[in-house]
């Protein structure tokens, strides 16, 4: 076995490891992220004892030897585009809310080095939080809160994007990069469970070169080869390549031990807290301790000198899950095995009677979707990626949504899960059946949100659209043909925003210009303390946004960054995905690549045009100076402050030049912004928090004499 040489790169090692752990949980922001990132410590025992395991290889050759093996079936990655995504992201600015057009450039150029070399890529993505992982995915999104707390301190008190070591992935990211990589023409699989499961079963089923990725599972399961993303030289396709045999080798087992070695360590059955007095009596009898290594190198060295020692057989099993503190449920450990048999595996550790837990839920039936045509079409939509949330909907009736970049101390911007929680219950009622008296099966909502502990789900009443004629069922909006049919499916869309009386106008848009004027117009009618000043400068944002390349935006410089404009920039990008799942629900009034973010938004303009607003600059310079931008944007400012006025929503003037919320200020969370977990909780379209907010509004002398509060006079209509 090979050592670490002295006490000295022990503990560099663990350095390395807490870093790495850190780094994982920084990446795991503001998303539904990957909840099983395998065997703790596990990936940095593998290079730092067992560098023989991390063999550096070339994917162009291993891809002609393919060739030359198999002339009739293509050499094939499959990547587990989870672990990749923090990878992916490599524009300068990513505080702002996303340079999603430098980054589809990225992604444009990944795939064309694998293209140049004839390797097809196949990308899976995380479709589901599976109950077992739910604690787990709370304690994440609890993190990644003090996170981006720590990340707005800074950026109020330097006025600048910090540096790498603060990094969180823009909102939504893993979201949009599923629907970017399906638009650059690639093959996408949105997963029905654990993603890592699935990859590893198409990796071995359809005879992959390799799983490409980040996640230390991919050395337990018995399937192709493991590829880093971490250490990928895209240049020349050459990385480093994770030898199971030579890491069993060094542990002194066999690959049929890996399994219950991975369970025995602790994963996502078995709770490592379970184990704690396991380890002791590992150590305690290991003659591999090494006082280079840390505790958890020993404790992996011990456990694989115990496991190496006992029979592969059922029986054995059994006695440790006798042995081991289990709590109530003996049966851990099997299942845990288990977990890692791929579709067709056999182990002696498991009885062959026993069907692998893994596959039952691919069977099973919902019970919030009555109609078996209507459920499939979800669900075959779902795997491709081309609907968003609604398969978990009517499969499980559960909805999260993760943590955006949003600054917990700026009182007069709800929580984002909040202001969009009106168009979801919409969107609800339009996907779920109504039983007897009218009554909706509640969805069970896991947001994150200021003052929302997530001790349980939000029960959400699902709430009507007005449509005229009533809504059109799913059979009708998924299935039916024609021109009327078009016209619903239209209409009920703009319903979910209360947007069905701007039809007309809103048709006759470019498709991405009138979604992006959907949620702007549901955006100020919702919050309150949005400005004009706000509202020119996100009409400067999409009309602007239209001429300009992925390398003109690149070269955008900002002097400095605003808070209040990152966090806007996020509830923005948050709107889309919401704009998504009424696309899915209502069968696409819209094609879903026109209302993606590098179609609408770009984080950097977004600031420019924002600084710029609120120091008054004049709308000539807003639009850069460009005459043909001018009638479009007072058209469509006239088309929002229609909308605004209808609802009786008045914007105000407030600009706010280089004035910065410090974060001082003590936000109290109030208990009308989080709804009760109750089941009759209806939510009005008005701001849940306008009579609060307006009290705060006034109290601040906004509106009533302030020297820089204003009225905005509404243009006759």
């Amino acid at each position: 076995m090979q050592s670490l040489n002295d006490e000295r790169e022990g503990a560099l090692w663990k350095e390395g490891a807490e870093t790495t752990h850190q780094e994982s949980m920084r990446a795991d922001c503001c998303d539904l992220r990957r909840l099983a990132m395998g065997v703790r410590g596990l990936q940095g025992f593998v290079a730092r004892v067992c560098p023989d395991a991390c063999q550096t290889v070339d994917l162009r050759e291993m891809a002609e030897k393919h060739r030359a093996d198999h002339p009739d079936c293509p050499p094939v990655i499959v990547v587990d585009a989870m672990s990749c995504v923090r990878r992916w992201y490599t524009p300068e600015s990513w505080v702002c809310g996303g340079q999603w057009r430098e980054y589809l450039a990225i992604l444009q150029d990944f795939i064309n080095a694998f293209m140049a070399a004839g390797i097809k890529l196949v990308f899976y993505f995380d479709g589901v939080v599976e109950e077992k992982k739910r604690d787990e995915w709370i304690k994440r999104r609890m993190k990644n809160t003090e996170e981006i707390t720590r990340l707005f301190q800074f950026i109020k008190t330097h006025r600048k994007q910090p540096g790498r070591e603060m990094f969180v992935l823009p909102s939504a990211l893993p979201t949009f990069t599923r629907y970017a990589l399906k638009s650059l023409g690639q093959k996408t699989v949105c997963t029905l469970q654990e993603a890592d499961f699935e990859v590893a079963a198409y990796g071995l089923q359809h005879n992959c070169i390799g799983i490409l990725g980040q996640d230390s599972d991919y050395l337990i399961y018995n399937t192709c080869p493991y590829f880093s993303i971490e250490n990928l030289r895209l240049d020349r396709l050459v990385t480093v390549m994770y030898s199971r045999e030579v890491l069993c080798r060094v542990l002194g087992i066999s690959l049929t031990h890996l399994p219950l070695f991975a369970c025995l360590l602790g994963n996502d059955i078995v709770p490592e807290s379970m184990l704690e007095g396991f380890w002791h009596k590992c150590l305690t009898t290991s003659p591999h301790r090494n006082r280079s290594y840390n505790r958890r190198a020993n404790i992996l060295l011990s456990v694989a000198n115990y496991i190496s020692k006992i029979p592969c057989s059922y029986s054995s099993l059994k006695h440790l899950e006798e042995i081991i503190p289990l709590g109530s449920d003996k049966t851990l450990l099997c299942r845990g095995v288990n977990s890692y048999l791929l579709p067709g595996q056999q182990s002696p550790w498991i009885p062959p009677d026993v069907t692998n837990c893994q596959m039952l839920s691919l069977q099973q039936q919902s019970a919030f979707c009555q109609d078996k045509e209507i459920f499939q079409l979800a669900k075959e939509q779902h795997i491709q990626s081309e609907n968003f949330t609604i398969f978990n909907i009517l499969s499980h009736g559960t909805v999260e949504c993760s943590n955006s970049l949003e600054d917990d101390c700026d009182t007069e911007i709800p929580g984002q899960a909040l202001i969009y929680r009106p168009a979801r219950q919409h969107i609800y009622s339009i996907l779920l059946e109504s039983g007897k008296g009218g009554t909706y099966p509640l969805v069970k909502e896991w947001c994150v949100y200021f003052g929302n502990p997530l001790k349980q789900p939000d029960l959400i009443q699902p709430v009507q659209p007005s449509v005229t004629g009533g809504t059109p069922n799913l059979k009708t909006l998924w299935l039916a043909k024609g021109p009327d049919v078009e016209k619903q499916r239209y209409s009920t869309f703009l319903a979910c925003f209360h947007l069905q009386d701007e039809m007309e106008e809103l048709q006759a848009l470019e498709a991405p210009v009138a979604g992006f004027c959907c949620l702007l117009a549901y955006l100020m009618v919702q919050v309150n303390s949005l400005s004009l000043e706000d509202l020119n400068a996100f009409l400067a944002l999409i009309l602007c946004l239209k001429g300009k390349s992925a390398a003109q935006l690149t070269g955008l410089q900002l002097a400095e960054v605003d808070p209040r404009a990152v966090h806007l920039g996020a509830v923005l990008i948050r709107s889309l995905t919401t704009l998504l799942m009424a696309n899915s629900a209502c069968g696409f009034p819209f094609r879903m690549d026109d209302l993606m973010p590098w179609a609408v938004f770009d984080g950097k303009l977004f600031q420019e045009k924002y600084q710029k607003s609120h120091r008054g600059c004049s709308v000539e310079e807003l639009l850069e100076g460009n005459e043909s931008l001018y009638t479009p944007f007072q058209n469509l400012k006239s088309l929002i402050c229609k909308v605004c006025m209808a609802k009786k929503r008045t914007i105000l003037s407030r600009p706010r030049g280089n004035r910065f919320n410090t974060g001082r200020e003590q936000r109290h969370f109030n208990p009308r912004f989080q709804q009760p977990h109750r089941s009759h909780f209806v939510s009005p379209y008005h701001n849940q928090m306008r009579g609060s907010t307006q009290r705060q509004l006034q109290s601040q002398g906004r509106g009533s004499g302030h020297p820089h509060s204003r009225r905005y006079h509404l243009p006759p209509q």
